[in-house]
């Protein structure tokens, strides 16, 4: 994961204020994060986290993030999101519900490019009322899900086997070599 924790943090209080809260799980967040940085790489050929992506069988998940997300869900005072989330386990419901601490601000606009604020808002639009199991049924059917085996690495050049993707395999290849 190459992304700045400030820009992190941003991403998540993004997400939380511009989704709907009783929907917004760990899994639903985590999908959220996978739309986000695999939208960005099917148009502009590089994603915004660089986080490693890995299928589990709820869709894709991205490593380091899911891991910061559990830290603070299991020992939030030693989390480096203790200031950015909560987690709550609503009373029968399988689900850990993530809780941002505070609303996206102007201040937290500055971390991200006009393009990137773009994607999150389109992503937000697309997902932000569906529920976790409908966004994993999405992730579901991306090539980059269906064309690894559990607990595989998903390689960000999958993206170019999807009919929305606008860059070349080529290309993608290109950028994270670039970064690596």
């Amino acid at each position: 994961m190459r992304i700045p924790l400030p820009k992190l943090k941003a991403i998540i209080r993004y997400f939380g204020t511009y989704t709907d809260s009783k929907f917004l799980g760990k899994v639903k967040l985590m999908k959220l994060f996978y739309f986000l940085d695999f939208g960005y790489v099917k148009k502009f050929g590089a994603p915004i986290t660089y986080d490693t992506y890995v299928n589990l069988e709820h869709g894709p998940i991205p490593s380091a993030i899911k891991n910061l997300v559990d830290s603070a869900d299991d020992d939030i005072d030693n989390s480096v999101l203790a200031d950015t989330i909560m987690v709550e386990r609503p009373e029968g419901i399988d689900m850990h519900r993530i809780i941002p601490l505070k609303k996206f601000t102007k201040s937290d606009e500055a971390y991200f490019s006009e393009t990137e604020l773009e994607m999150l808002n389109k992503i937000c639009i697309r997902f932000g009322n569906k529920n976790t199991k409908q966004i994993e049924e999405e992730s579901h059917k991306e090539a980059p899900w269906r064309e690894t085996k559990m607990f595989d690495t998903i390689p960000y050049s999958l993206a170019s086997k999807d009919n929305d993707c606008l860059v070349s395999e080529d290309d993608i290849k290109f950028w994270m070599d670039a970064i690596a």
